[in-house]
């Protein structure tokens, strides 16, 4: 990580919106607590080994369901 991740709270029983600025890219976080909905994006500039998403989140944010999408970078097309 380069840096310290930026957070924004929106006002109210709004979300939050988290940047972390990695060396090879960079990680989003969006939070909608109104839907229980949050969005994570990774985005890096060369393969890496593949963390255990569904466990982490399941773990980390009390998901019950998680669906994940992987987009190659630069190609528009899924892996």
């Amino acid at each position: 990580m380069v840096g310290s991740p930026q957070w924004h709270r929106f006002p109210g029983p709004g979300g939050v919106t988290g940047l972390a600025l990695l060396s090879e890219s960079h990680l989003t976080i969006h939070t909608f607590p109104e839907l229980g909905f949050a969005a994570l994006n990774l985005y890096t500039c060369r393969d890496r080994a593949q963390p255990d998403w569904e466990s982490l989140v399941k773990e980390l944010l009390g998901a019950k369901e998680i669906s994940i999408r992987e987009l190659r970078r630069g190609t528009g097309g899924s892996k």
